[in-house]
């Protein structure tokens, strides 16, 4: 059990800090609405895994003949994430309630995450591959390593989150407008990625 705690905290930590589109907008968020809104995104693994993890566990075997459906995902995500690139460079108000802009974290967070083929990726190889071999020793070594995994994943994302919401202050005015621009530029980096990533599992390059 110990071993499958310490692998699903090293594989939630590496996956909670590695830069992607989902980290780029729990910050852009922060800086827009404040840390309840970033960490709001950060908490969309809870409620758009599940059909994954289910998923990867089923259809694992047959990674192969994904390519095309990942493809599709990932080219639905570059598009998704080029439209947070966007919103996300509009000028920002720091002031705790913006007249009518509303922050609609939940949504955002929870379609770029399933338009993510990152999460996809992960547990269609090596987190099914290590879920499947904790669940065959036990349903509890199995939760362990889910506990572990998501709790470092969840928490990293959202220590930033609060981490970010302590500049705010600091970065308002033209540093804050600098970030978001980075945010942006970032995003649309994402996006060009996740394009290209979804034409080489179309086999189209």
């Amino acid at each position: 059990m110990i071993m499958a705690l310490a692998s699903g905290v090293l594989l939630g930590l590496s996956c909670g800090l590695a830069p992607g589109p989902l980290l780029a907008l729990v910050l852009a968020q922060t800086l827009r609405h404040g840390a309840r809104e970033g960490c709001k995104i950060a908490l969309t693994p809870l409620v758009t895994d599940l059909p994954i993890v289910v998923l990867a566990l089923v259809l694992a075997a047959k990674l192969a003949q994904l390519r095309a459906l990942l493809g599709i995902v990932s080219l639905a995500g570059a598009a998704f994430v080029l439209y947070l690139a966007w919103d996300t460079v509009r000028p920002v108000r720091l002031e705790a309630k913006a007249p009518g802009e509303r922050a609609g974290s939940w949504p955002k967070g929870i379609l770029t995450n399933l338009l993510n083929p990152h999460p996809w990726l992960f547990w269609l190889t090596i987190g099914a591959a290590t879920l499947a071999k904790a669940i065959a020793q036990s349903w509890l070594v199995a939760a362990a390593f889910l506990c572990g995994f998501y709790l470092l994943l969840v928490g990293s994302k959202v220590l930033l989150a609060l981490l970010a919401a302590r500049s705010r202050d600091w970065l308002a005015g033209r540093p804050c407008r600098v970030a978001m621009r980075v945010l942006a530029a970032l995003l649309a980096l994402f996006a060009f990625l996740l394009f290209g990533q979804g034409l080489k599992l179309l086999a189209v390059i």
